[in-house]
């Protein structure tokens, strides 16, 4: 059994980490707040904004579209990871990572590159992939424009034929404990719902449901990267906020066993000192 001192230590080691990691769970709560209520916020107007694109794609004859819904022959594909810049937040990095993987195996045989958005998963992939991008400070000052300088980049790599497909993939904030990994086709757009209902009304569109139909074809890219990365910002939060209550409490949990050994030790020490006092008045009597 190790000495007192020992435990000793080993108790104010554990009581200093519970204090850092119920610290940190304190401040991803506090941050997943605000990440939470924008990216709620924002998920009705994506939404919308992908139901107006459809609605009105179903109403034209033709092909809609032009040059984002290019179909080439998939020889190059771009694989968009979202990820963050700091650890300790249990399983969220590795499960993204392990999807890159996934989809490197689908795509056998093509060439596969990665764009890194979030310092873990770009450093972690740098080992397997040839990484085509990194934006790490992304999250320093998330904003729309920001993004959409982001979206224009992956735009144009997909318009110049640089790559023939482009996937995103993120985690997806459900609540706090539940992140599910989702894989979006970025470009070329998927074909558009023709089954979509038609716009309902008797509306005058100026300057056209063409010309309406194209300038939303940008905005709307722009709409689906900045929603994956707030989606992955309060996944990230979330996901901390998680590991370090459970990190908290294990330390908690270590903490108490460690002082019940610590007390039955110095019991056992107490002990033997009384034994040994009275042994030794015994034998002075004796």
């Amino acid at each position: 059994m190790a000495n007192l001192k020992e435990i000793r230590n080993r108790i104010t080691s554990v009581s200093s980490t519970m204090q850092i990691t119920s610290a940190m769970k304190m401040v991803s709560a506090a941050k997943l707040k605000k990440a939470q209520d924008a990216i709620t916020a924002m998920r009705p107007y994506a939404e919308k904004l992908t139901e107006l694109l459809q609605d009105l794609s179903a109403t034209l004859e033709g092909e809609i579209g032009g040059d984002y819904t290019t179909q080439r022959e998939v020889k190059k594909v771009l694989l968009v990871a979202v990820t963050s810049n700091r650890g300790l937040c249990g399983a969220f990095n590795s499960n993204i990572i392990k999807e890159i993987k996934n989809r490197t195996e689908f795509y056998a045989g093509k060439q596969v590159d990665v764009f890194a958005i979030g310092k873990k998963g770009g450093d972690a992939l740098a080992k397997t992939h040839k990484i085509h991008g990194h934006h790490n400070a992304i999250f320093d000052h998330l904003t729309f424009e920001n993004v959409a300088g982001i979206a224009d980049n992956l735009t144009q790599k997909f318009l110049t034929g640089e790559y023939d497909r482009i996937e995103l993939v993120y985690n997806q904030f459900k609540n706090a404990a539940t992140q599910i990994v989702q894989v979006e086709q970025f470009l070329p757009l998927a074909p558009i719902n023709t089954d979509a209902v038609a716009t309902s009304g008797d509306y005058i569109f100026e300057p056209g449901k063409e010309e309406i139909v194209l300038a939303l074809i940008p905005k709307s890219l722009k709409t689906q990267l900045y929603k994956g990365i707030r989606d992955s910002f309060a996944s990230e939060h979330g996901a901390r906020m998680t590991a370090m209550h459970k990190a908290t409490d294990n330390a908690t949990e270590l903490r108490n066993q460690l002082k019940l050994t610590y007390n039955k030790a110095r019991q056992a020490a107490i002990t033997s000192e009384i034994l040994e006092i009275v042994g030794g008045a015994e034998a002075l009597n004796g």
